[in-house]
């Protein structure tokens, strides 16, 4: 099952439930590439989470998103602004002209992608002296001990029940990305930073997190339930934790390309 299939029908607790990446990102990005006001390419922008950060600050952004799912929660919320546009297309093939951008972003997007495909087609895509981010979360966000210990639990068992039922996703291992960036001899400089977000979420956040997994869905349909994945005791500790809603705190892994 590919990476968009997985992800089908997810467009909505995705939305709902994942963080929006820190817009302090965006500062570090134009102050790296020297452009106030840049052209911005997001590959793998699923329902736009990641493509907003933008909203006055680029000149132009085209959002890369094959899922028509998540391509159509991303139409909505970008139609009333003229600078977001949408591309229906895989990263490792946008059709998008070449050196169009001085940004090319891909959160919680690049390990779906063919390495070998993808960092070419980034590096075409790229003005000289333009940059590349590759914006990663940690899963859990940091609520509770507990919380986490019961969701790392239930990631665990997503793992072992996704080998069990053969629906184990072809990826990339994310801590590679800067490796593979700097071995494609593509790119001048190469570096990896750490940056933190901050919003709210309650119990029913958590749980729609972990169902937004696209792995979950591949096992409900394959007739896991939810107890068997620690779903159900996941649901339970959130309960008796967050009481009333809580700071998610998200830590975030950004690797660097620069054209």
């Amino acid at each position: 099952m590919d990476a968009v299939t997985r992800f089908e029908g997810l467009a909505t607790g995705y939305d709902a439930a994942r963080p929006t990446p820190p817009r302090e990102l965006t500062g570090l990005l134009c102050q790296l590439v020297g452009v106030t006001t840049p052209d911005v390419v997001d590959l793998g922008a699923g329902t736009g989470l990641s493509t907003m950060i933008w909203s006055g600050v680029a000149g132009s952004v085209t959002a890369v998103e094959p899922g028509a799912d998540m391509r159509s929660v991303l139409a909505a919320r970008i139609a009333a602004d003229p600078v977001f546009s949408v591309v229906g297309a895989p990263a490792e093939a946008t059709g998008l002209p070449d050196g169009c951008a001085d940004i090319v972003t891909a959160s919680q997007a690049m390990h779906w992608f063919d390495p070998a495909r993808v960092i070419p087609e980034i590096a075409r895509l790229l003005r000289p002296g333009g940059v590349f981010a590759a914006i990663d979360c940690d899963f859990p966000p940091t609520i509770t001990a507990d919380v986490d210990a019961a969701y790392l639990e239930f990631e665990n068992r997503l793992v072992e029940s996704q080998i069990e039922h053969d629906v184990v996703p072809r990826k990339a291992d994310k801590p590679g990305h800067l490796g593979r960036l700097e071995a494609s001899g593509l790119f001048r400089h190469t570096k990896e930073i750490c940056l933190h977000g901050r919003d709210f979420g309650d119990v029913g956040r958590v749980v729609t997190l972990a169902n937004s997994m696209g792995g979950t869905g591949a096992l409900f349909a394959a007739g896991v339930t939810a107890d068997e994945l620690g779903l159900t005791a996941l649901r339970e500790v959130a309960a008796r934790d967050l009481a009333e809603p809580a700071e998610f705190w998200w830590s975030y892994r950004v690797r660097l390309a620069v054209r």
